[in-house]
């Protein structure tokens, strides 16, 4: 009886084929265990009309789980801001935290497809990192990722995307990322 192949995400072949070794080569690692990987990618849709309309995070919520293919969690206000009109507790966005094949796939088809979708896109900006090895970048509309259907779109919404690495440098991560094939404009 042949035993089934387990599925292995495009992208993450190619880090453990070629992206691990040439960064193995170019920073000096003793130890395979050295080298940066990916730990997970964040995606945070912060919808401040859902305090006057619900239905405005019901929507959001279904873009995000149609883009991520996991089921997002409502994120609260922490504490009340009167300017905002905002009080503690109410929903004000969702978010959804991908790790292993997941990440792989969603960060390969936002390289891949959703990237070069992007009107204007002149590469993302290499000074984005956090000082400790992670990149976050922004997105103004959801409708770059082909499995949102235009015409069902009510409002365009924007996203904040977090790559977490374990990188313990903006520059291992640089490399890591760049290797991945994420677009970073040079410096």
């Amino acid at each position: 009886m042949a035993v089934a192949e387990k599925y292995v995400p495009r992208l993450q072949k190619k880090y453990n084929e070629e992206v691990a070794k040439k960064l193995m080569d170019r920073f000096g690692y003793k130890s395979p265990m050295q080298i940066p990987k990916l730990k997970k990618i964040v995606i945070n849709m912060g919808i401040g009309e859902a305090t006057q309309d619900i239905k405005q995070l019901d929507r959001a919520l279904e873009d995000l789980m149609t883009i991520a293919g996991q089921r997002p969690v409502i994120t609260r206000a922490k504490k009340s801001e009167a300017a905002f009109k905002l009080r503690k507790g109410l929903p004000i966005g969702v978010k959804v935290t991908l790790r292993k094949e997941r990440m792989w796939d969603f960060l390969d088809k936002l390289i891949s497809v959703a990237l070069p979708r992007v009107r204007d896109f002149r590469g993302l900006n290499p000074k984005s990192f956090d000082g400790r090895g992670n990149y976050a970048f922004g997105l103004t509309e959801q409708i770059v990722f082909p499995e949102i259907d235009y015409d069902k779109v009510d409002k365009i919404r924007g996203m904040d995307i977090i790559i977490e690495t374990s990188a313990e440098t903006d520059e291992e991560a640089l490399w890591l990322l760049s290797l991945l094939g994420l677009p970073i404009r040079a410096q």
